[in-house]
């Protein structure tokens, strides 16, 4: 498995174009996306300022308000790529 901060900053700039634009397109029919923003936010923010293990927190709060990095049926492959992404950095951040 990639290590966390290669994984990181391989899916960093699809997730930084991305997670807005979900937000945006999706955040009216799903709500919760917004609180999936406001948490990467966090943990883009926090990343070279913390210890990684720090970061769990963010994405135990991720994995909850998603169900699991769950993709709802009615939404675009940009947001199915998102949760993908995010549900692989926390694989690699508890193999830490």
């Amino acid at each position: 498995m990639i290590p966390f901060n290669e994984l990181f900053e391989k899916h960093r700039e699809n997730l930084e174009l991305y997670v807005p634009v979900v937000a945006r397109v999706h955040g009216d029919t799903h709500p919760e996306f917004h609180e999936v923003k406001k948490h990467f936010d966090v943990i883009r923010e926090k990343l070279y300022e913390l210890d990684l293990s720090e970061l769990k927190a963010e994405f135990e709060q991720l994995s909850k308000i998603t169900d699991y990095f769950t993709v709802p049926d009615d939404v675009c492959e940009t947001y199915e790529a998102v949760y993908q992404m995010l549900s692989e950095l926390e694989k690699a951040l508890l193999e830490l």
